[in-house]
């Protein structure tokens, strides 16, 4: 599982450290893409291609499923971690999510996400606000 909060700097080259009980779980490298929000999802591969297979079954005449292939796939890298433990974050990414300076990496159980530290502490004000409306959310879909 892939859990909790880390925080730590990307450097001027764009590289990044994966906290180390990540790098257990990746292996040599993962899928690197945009998130739903401004920031990066990155899946394990066994999980990418799940995800992948499933996108690839959406009729290509539906608009809403060629957008999700051009959100998803267009975008998508796949990264190595490197001896140090870290990965090269390609620049279009690392400017679509504003990693400048501080990275929090954020693990969504399955996959994980890299947030700009200015941008994870806005959402998670609005989150700290909300976890009723959630709830409530979450009760009408049977969770």
């Amino acid at each position: 599982m892939l859990l909790g909060e880390f925080e730590h700097s990307i450097d001027d080259k764009g590289r990044v450290a994966i906290p180390a009980r990540f790098r257990e779980q990746l292996g040599e490298g993962f899928i690197l893409t945009k998130g739903f929000e401004p920031c990066l999802q990155a899946f394990p591969k066994p999980l990418w291609a799940e995800l992948a297979a499933k996108i690839d079954r959406l009729p290509l005449g539906n608009p809403q499923a060629r957008n999700m292939r051009r959100l998803l796939f267009a975008p998508a890298a796949e990264v190595e971690i490197d001896r140090q433990g870290r990965i090269l974050v390609p620049q279009a990414l690392r400017e679509y999510a504003d990693l400048t300076e501080e990275v929090l990496i954020t693990g969504m159980h399955t996959y994980f996400e890299l947030w700009s530290g200015q941008r994870w502490r806005v959402l998670q004000a609005e989150l700290n606000g909300s976890g009723a409306s959630i709830a409530e959310q979450m009760a009408d879909l049977g969770i």
